[in-house]
């Protein structure tokens, strides 16, 4: 009999009443530390107070975000994760540039661009969130756009000092960060503290395609 290609983390999860979480690709130690090198250097350049920087260790290429689920709810989520993504063949994807959320003179959300096979991460997205859909976590309603969120701008930020931060990232040219065979993808558990979220592997599927 052929592996599920499942893999479960972390079974304490299933005493839990609800769990924060989403369906990613993690990325190599490697990666994260060019995107801090990058978070450091947009500091440098005057956005240090102006953004609420995601800890290196905290950046995914999300997938799928699904907020709070029933705990005992997770094995159908990960089976239907493992579902959507048996068909992929592993791929290729590069990392380089930078860019805003909405946009340059009003951004809200700093990312890192996402190159390469994004045709084979399209349809991988496509097939897990429509397996996620049948169990009732629908997508959102904007298009599906790959990124790895850098900060997102504080709230009290006002629109001049808003403009200048959406200016300073549309001017600045960074070397792209090289790139990473995607071969799994995981349900992550997010857990929210003031110290910030801490982030924990729940299950992992891998891509089985030819």
């Amino acid at each position: 009999m052929k592996p599920c290609g499942l893999v479960c983390y972390n079974l304490t999860w299933c005493r839990m009443d609800q769990i924060r979480s989403f369906v990613a690709i993690e990325l190599s130690d490697q990666l994260r530390a060019k995107l801090s090198m990058i978070q450091e250097f947009l500091k440098e350049k005057g956005a240090a107070d102006r953004v609420r920087w995601v800890k290196p260790e905290g950046i995914h290429l999300t997938l799928q975000f699904l907020g709070d689920v029933p705990a005992d709810r997770v094995k159908e989520i990960s089976l239907a994760m493992t579902d959507g993504s048996r068909d992929v063949a592993p791929f290729n994807l590069g990392f380089a540039g930078l860019g805003c959320f909405p946009s340059a003179s009003r951004p809200s959300v700093l990312w890192v661009g996402v190159e390469g096979d994004t045709s084979a991460l399209a349809e991988l997205q496509a097939s897990i969130q429509a397996r996620l859909s049948r169990l009732g976590y629908p997508p959102e309603k904007r298009k599906y756009t790959p990124h790895l969120t850098l900060g997102r701008v504080a709230r009290h930020i006002g629109d001049g000092d808003r403009r200048r931060l959406g200016t300073l990232v549309s001017t600045c040219s960074i070397e792209p960060l090289g790139g990473m065979e995607v071969r799994q993808v995981s349900l992550i558990k997010s857990e929210l503290s003031p110290a910030g979220a801490r982030y924990s592997r729940l299950a992992v599927a891998h891509l089985e395609g030819e």
